[in-house]
């Protein structure tokens, strides 16, 4: 076996030092973003005036067929969806047109089951960004006559998704009929995704209504699902809501579980409570831990960390975003290169690609529009301003053009070895593939809207809606000992447990734990091993200026360094630091020196970082 694994490794080493740095295209020009820009917004219209002609008010389109389906709950939802995109171009008269619209004809007392996840992160967030954007002068796209009928749907809604949360464990079923509550058959295994992405959008409708309810049952779900994390901090991939027991035992950064983590920072980061935090800190530390395989993450067993799957899936190319938010950056600029290196190489990013074989995964060669790895595009621009972010950026516009687009719309890719396309078109196309690759090209040509030049700083929703901190949202007193107050989180420190690894061999799982042992070598690799947490974020109350709490710093590139294209032309590439949470205020409220704080002047003790230990280390690959 050791030249197999010699042979695997040798392999790795290639495709990691030299594939994935030979991605960047030339050098894009501020007239180019312009043009780049320009076209992303044809692209959106390209694909809403397929829908309004040829599906509305269906709830997606079929755009090669140019026909509508009801895939949610037959409300329109593609429009809905799409509402916060057209104010962010600017579309005051289609954006008017369909509030005033969707306030007569939209209504919610139906006999359909629909996904309480879906249901929340495209509906409920879809109305309430564009109920903050239509009712607020300040957003340059108020419409006078607005009175509130998207907030009346959003609030009527979540009472009706309300039943899914009356469980023994807090955490909702997956899904629930809007006129009969939850089906007596009703399954009662859920994602923990889909039991843990709820707090914005229903905390933001408490902070409108005055209603603590909707804020609580998803903070209860929240809880629930910590409360059952392993002993090494990690959470499972799905829970059964009534037992609390977990039915599949992988933990991951992706499919079932990936926007878990996503709303643990922003719920902190929207609402200012420090619970959140608490929980991001440690659920951050166990990934970086056990799923991290510099540049890439894998599927463990959630209490024993033994290798599941070594798997690239789609999903997880949110993470380097997330880390930007965080202010880790160095591993998600890596992380961002191994993931476009895919896209690269397929002209899109397959579903799920096997890091052993290196070689997209079968059953999971499709691409269905997906907006992830484009939202990281976003984030890591916007943080280190590095021009390779734009070259990625027009080299995924070309994709989508030349693959993608079709006869009404923009069509699912079914194989990106091949480029077969699907007759089906996502509503989230429009809500954040669209909306990520836009943002991208304005920010470096102007930029020009209202996230960017508003009043206020937004957190994107995991559909990528404009969730704003106002004042009446943010703002938390009771989470500080007095208002303003800076609250030190560095020191809270999970206890250590050894995982029990006799206990999880008897543990039904239903996936199998991946044995191949030239994968094992391939982990365990030393240019592959674990990194520690570079960048923990500390706490802060809520009563810092917005440009404290939420500002992005434009890093300036502190040094050159070698391109890693085959191009002459050099980029920079920043070091880690934190590009988000101020960790000390200056006189003057603005933000103090990140190298004048003392937490911050030396690397951290990574001797006394304590991160719990599995008994058994990830090259016990099976159970």
């Amino acid at each position: 076996m050791g030249a197999p694994r010699k042979l695997l490794s040798l392999i790795l080493l290639i495709f990691s030092d030299i594939y994935i740095c030979k991605i960047l295209s030339e050098g894009v020009t501020k007239d180019e973003a312009k043009q780049l820009r320009d076209e992303v917004g044809g692209m959106f219209y390209h694909a809403f005036d397929g829908y309004m002609k040829h599906a509305f008010p269906h709830d997606e389109l079929k755009p090669l067929s140019c026909v509508g389906e009801d895939t949610l709950g037959g409300y329109a939802l593609t429009l809905i969806d799409s509402l916060d995109t057209l104010a962010l171009l600017g579309d005051q008269e289609r954006f008017s047109a369909s509030v005033e619209w969707i306030g007569k004809n939209l209504r919610f007392d139906i006999n359909k089951t629909v996904s309480v996840f879906e249901t929340t992160i495209r509906i409920l967030g879809g109305l309430l960004s564009a109920h903050l954007i239509a009712s607020d002068y300040n957003t340059g796209m108020r419409i006078p006559s607005y009175d509130d009928e998207l907030l009346h749907l959003a609030e009527d809604l979540a009472r009706r998704m309300l039943p899914a949360f009356d469980t023994p464990t807090g955490i909702p079923f997956g899904s629930v009929n809007l006129l009969h509550g939850v089906d007596e058959n009703e399954s009662k295994i859920t994602s923990t995704a889909g039991g843990g992405t709820l707090t914005l959008e229903f905390g933001v409708l408490s902070r409108l209504t005055n209603d603590p309810i909707f804020e609580q049952v998803t903070k209860n779900a929240v809880q629930g699902l910590w409360a059952r994390r392993s002993k090494i901090n990690l959470l499972g991939a799905h829970i059964d809501v009534f037992s609390g027991e977990w039915t599949q035992k992988d933990a991951g950064i992706g499919t079932s579980i990936d926007s878990f983590y996503e709303y643990l920072l922003k719920a902190y980061l929207l609402f200012g409570d420090e619970e959140y935090l608490f929980m991001f800190q440690e659920a951050y530390r166990a990934a970086m831990h056990y799923l991290y395989n510099d540049p890439w993450y894998v599927e463990v067993n959630m209490n024993s960390a033994a290798l599941v799957w070594p798997l690239f899936n789609s999903l997880q190319a949110f993470w380097p975003g997330l880390q930007v938010l965080a202010g880790d950056i160095d591993p998600a600029i890596r992380t961002h290169t191994a993931f476009f290196s895919v896209w690269k190489r397929y002209g899109f990013t397959p579903e799920g690609f096997n890091l052993a074989t290196l070689t997209v995964q079968q059953g999971q060669k499709s691409y269905p529009l997906r907006p992830e790895l484009i939202e990281s595009t976003y984030w890591l621009y916007k943080a280190t301003r590095n021009p390779r972010y734009l070259d990625a950026g027009r080299d995924m516009l070309a994709s989508l053009q030349y693959g993608a687009r079709c006869t009404c719309g923009y069509c699912h890719i079914s194989d990106v070895e091949f480029h077969q396309q699907e007759d089906h078109m996502e509503s989230f196309f429009l809500a954040e593939t669209v909306k990520y690759l836009w943002l991208l090209f304005d920010l470096a040509a102007g930029p020009d809207n209202l996230v960017e030049n508003g009043p206020y700083k937004y957190i994107f929703s995991t559909e990528g809606h404009l969730l704003p901190a106002t004042p009446q949202i943010s703002l938390i007193r009771e989470q500080c000992s007095y208002f303003g107050a800076y609250c030190r989180s560095s020191n809270l420190r999970p206890e250590t447990f050894p995982s029990d690894i006799s206990k999880d061999s008897r543990e039904t799982n239903q996936s199998q734990s991946y044995t191949d042992p030239d994968a094992t070598n391939f982990l365990s690799h030393s240019r592959l091993k674990k990194s520690p947490v570079s960048g923990l974020i500390k706490g802060f109350c809520p009563g810092l200026t917005h440009g404290q709490r939420f500002g992005i710093s434009y890093v300036a590139p502190d040094k050159d360094v070698e391109d890693e294209s085959s191009s002459p032309r050099k980029t920079e590439v920043v070091q880690s630091r934190p590009v988000l949470v101020v960790l000390n205020p200056s006189p003057n409220g603005e933000p103090s020196d990140i190298h004048r704080d003392p937490d911050n002047h030396q690397e951290p003790d990574k001797e006394n970082q304590i991160v719990p230990e599995p008994e058994i280390e990830e090259s016990m690959s099976g159970k």
